[in-house]
């Protein structure tokens, strides 16, 4: 198994591409609710995994970017002890975002996005 994109056989529907674009932009109930990057992506993905191929791989790819970016602000808040963290912390803040936008115009335009530096626990 590689980690090339898993690129659909064609173009997926305008409605596969938008819940996958919704699978990426669910992140943003972080904003809202404790943990809600997590459980935003993973709620959408789990509801609809099943509907098409192209949103199960982004549903996939916005929950493994999700669990990375709360590992790395975990380690940025120990590394404020240090002074680090609070710079370290924004870095990946912007990052996220930034990264979170890319990827949902990208799933709806129906490309398979892959986020970089990306630790992928679900395969």
């Amino acid at each position: 198994m590689s980690d090339e994109p898993q690129i659909p056989p064609s173009v997926p529907s305008q409605e596969a591409r938008q819940w996958a674009m919704f699978c990426h932009f669910a992140a943003f109930l972080g904003l809202i609710f404790p943990f809600g990057n997590l459980l935003g992506p993973l709620i959408v993905w789990q509801i609809k995994k099943d509907f098409d191929p192209f949103v199960n791989d982004q549903g996939k790819e916005a929950l493994n970017f999700q669990i990375t970016v709360s590992l790395a602000a975990i380690v940025c808040f120990l590394l404020m002890i240090v002074v680090i963290g609070f710079p370290l912390l924004m870095l990946v803040g912007i990052a996220a975002l930034v990264l979170t936008i890319i990827a949902g115009i990208k799933a709806n335009e129906g490309q398979s996005y892959r986020y970089p530096f990306t630790w992928r626990a679900l395969k």
